[in-house]
C-alpha cells in the first residue's frame, strides 16, 4: 500500500481525467487508491476511502461470495467484465444501493499485485431496461393482436404472442410475410390505397374492417386500427386487431330477432283484423326504437376513437356513459319482445318465494336514480323496511321499474315521484305518483292495449308494450293494476300485490 502511495501523484494525474469511478484494491482487497469520480459515486471525501476494505462498497447480502471470487479473479491474472451476467450493486456512504458496472484488471506494482476496478454508475440505464422491458411484456401479453409492419416494405418486423396465437403462425413465419397475405379480400394496391393518409402523414390514425386468414384456412372478421411509429430510423406500421365476431354474432341476432317477431306479431295482427295498423305501428317502432339508440352508440364509437389524450378521459366517459345507456335500452327492449312471447305462448314460469319488499324497491330505484332528468328526484317509501312479502320477484321488479320508468320519462325536470306503500288486510298496495304530462282522458281506456301510445307521448321513445307486460303478469298471479290521470298534472298507477299464502 505504502509502495503505492508513493506514486499516488502519478495515479491522480491519469484517473482524475476519467468520469468513471476507479478503485484499485490490493490482494488483502484494501482500497489503495481512488479517484474523484468513484468518491463522488459512493459519497465519501476525498481519500477517506483509502485503507478500508473493499466490503464497505459492497451491499452486506453479496459480502459471503465476494472474497472467493476475488482470489480466483486475481489467480487467474486475466482482464475482465465483472459479474458477467449477473446483477452489481454498490453500496454509498448514507446506505443507499445502485446498480453498477465494474471492469476488473490485475497488475503488478513494485512486486505486489493489485486490481483496478473500473466502475460505471449504470442507474439510468437500469430504469431505461426495465422500463422497455415493462413496455414490452404489455406488447407481448395483450389480449388483443398487434403488428408491426416497416412502412415501405410492409414486411412484418414483431407480433406479439396474442397474434401469433390467432393466426396461427409463428413470428419466424411471418418475417417473410406482409399484411396482404392474412386479409383475403384485399390486395396490394387496395391496401396501399387505404394506408395512403397514414403514410402521407394526412391523419394519426386509419381504421377499416376487413377478414383475417387463418394459417389453417379459417377466417374471422377484424377491425383494425393502424397507426404510424418510428423503430431507429425506420417508419414503421403499428396494427391494433379487434377481433369482432362477437360482435357482428350479436347484430346478425338482433336482426334475426327483430325478423323473426315482426313476423310474429303480422300473424297476431292478421287475427285481429287490424293488419296494416299495427304492422306499420310495429315497423316504425323498430325503426325508431333501434334506429336511434344504435345511432347514439355508433356516434359514441367513432368520437372515442378520437379522444387520445389522458387529459380526455371525462369525454371518453362521457361516451361510454352513453353506450351503456343505450345498450341498456335495448337490452329492455328486447327483453320485452321476449316477455310478450313468452305471455302469449304461456312458458311463463313464476317463482313465488318470501323475500324484503325494501330489497326489491331499492334495486329499481338505484337503477332508475341513473335515468333523472335534472332535478328530478324519486322520493322512498318510509315504512317498508320490516316488510316481508311471498311473490314472483322477478315480475314485481319488472313492473316496479316500468311505472317509475315511465313516471321519470313523461315528467319534466325539477319534478318529484312519489312512491308510497300501503299495507292492507288482503294485500299490499304500491303507489307509483307522478307530475308529469298525464293521460288525455279519452285515450284512457287503450292505456294497457299492447303497442298503443297516447297522442301527446309520441314524441318521445317507448314501445307501448310495457304496461301491458306488467298488468298481464301482475294478474297472472292474482294481483292488478290500476291507474288514475289527469292531462297536464300527472299520474297515479298503483300495484295491488295479493297477500299469497304461506304454505
Amino acid at each position: 500500500m505504502q509502495d503505492f502511495q508513493k506514486n499516488s501523484n502519478i495515479f491522480n494525474l491519469l484517473s482524475e481525467g476519467v468520469s468513471e469511478g476507479i478503485i484499485v484494491v490490493n490482494s488483502e482487497q484494501k482500497i489503495v487508491a481512488t479517484n474523484s469520480s468513484s468518491e463522488q459515486m459512493f459519497g465519501y471525501m476525498k481519500d477517506e476511502l483509502i485503507g478500508k476494505p473493499l466490503d464497505i462498497l459492497i451491499p452486506k447480502r453479496y459480502h459471503s461470495g465476494h472474497d472467493a471470487h476475488v482470489d480466483k479473479f486475481i489467480a487467474k491474472s486475466g482482464k475482465r467484465q465483472m459479474g458477467h451476467g449477473r446483477n452489481l450493486y454498490g453500496i454509498c456512504k448514507n446506505g443507499k444501493e445502485f446498480p453498477v458496472e465494474a471492469g476488473l484488471n490485475p497488475f503488478e506494482f513494485y512486486g505486489s499485485t493489485y486490481v483496478m476496478a473500473l466502475v460505471i454508475d449504470i442507474t439510468e440505464r437500469k430504469s431505461r431496461e426495465e422500463e422497455l422491458s415493462h413496455w414490452a411484456r404489455i406488447f407481448d401479453e395483450s389480449l388483443n393482436e398487434i403488428y408491426i409492419f416497416d412502412a415501405e416494405t410492409f414486411k412484418f418486423l414483431n407480433v406479439n404472442k396474442e397474434a401469433q396465437r390467432n393466426i396461427g403462425y409463428s413470428m419466424d413465419e411471418m418475417t417473410s410475410m406482409t399484411p396482404v397475405d392474412i386479409k383475403p379480400d384485399i390486395d396490394d394496391l387496395y391496401f396501399k390505397e387505404l394506408i395512403a393518409p397514414l403514410i402521407n402523414s394526412d391523419t394519426g390514425k386509419v381504421k377499416f374492417e376487413t377478414t383475417h386468414a387463418r394459417k389453417d384456412g379459417s377466417t374471422y372478421p377484424v377491425e383494425v386500427h393502424l397507426q404510424l411509429s418510428n423503430l431507429g430510423e425506420n417508419r414503421v406500421c403499428v396494427a391494433f386487431i379487434l377481433d369482432i365476431t362477437e360482435r357482428r354474432d350479436y347484430t346478425e341476432n338482433l336482426e334475426n330477432i327483430v325478423e323473426e317477431r315482426t313476423h310474429q306479431l303480422t300473424e297476431a295482427l292478421a287475427v285481429e283484423k287490424e293488419l296494416n295498423e299495427l304492422k306499420t305501428r310495429f315497423l316504425s317502432l323498430v325503426s325508431h326504437e333501434f334506429k336511434t339508440p344504435l345511432s347514439s352508440i355508433l356516434t359514441s364509437i367513432t368520437l372515442l376513437g378520437k379522444y387520445t389524450e389522458t387529459d380526455q378521459q371525462p369525454k371518453r366517459d362521457k361516451h361510454v356513459t352513453t353506450i351503456k345507456n343505450k345498450v341498456k335500452y335495448l337490452d329492455t327492449i328486447l327483453n320485452d319482445f321476449l316477455s310478450v312471447e313468452r305471455l302469449e305462448s304461456g312458458k311463463v314460469n313464476y317463482k313465488i318465494e318470501e323475500f324484503p319488499l325494501s330489497k326489491t324497491v331499492n334495486e329499481v330505484v338505484y337503477n332508475c336514480n341513473m335515468l333523472l332528468k335534472s332535478g328530478q328526484k324519486i322520493h322512498y317509501p318510509e315504512n317498508i323496511d320490516e316488510v316481508n312479502i311471498r311473490f314472483d320477484e322477478k315480475t314485481l321488479e319488472l313492473a316496479l321499474s316500468n311505472l317509475i320508468h315511465n313516471a321519470i320519462k313523461y315528467s319534466p325536470e325539477d319534478s318529484t315521484i312519489d312512491i308510497i306503500v300501503e299495507i292492507r288486510d288482503k294485500d299490499y298496495a304500491i303507489k307509483v305518483i307522478d307530475e308529469g304530462i298525464g293521460i288525455p282522458e279519452e285515450e284512457q281506456k287503450h292505456i294497457f292495449n299492447r303497442y298503443f301510445r297516447a297522442e301527446n307521448a309520441l314524441l318521445t321513445q317507448g314501445t307501448g308494450i310495457g304496461l301491458n307486460i306488467a298488468k298481464q303478469h301482475i294478474e297472472n298471479l292474482g294481483g292488478s293494476l290500476e291507474f288514475s290521470s289527469t292531462e297536464k298534472k300527472g299520474s297515479t298507477f298503483i300495484l295491488y300485490l295479493p297477500k299469497l299464502n304461506t304454505n
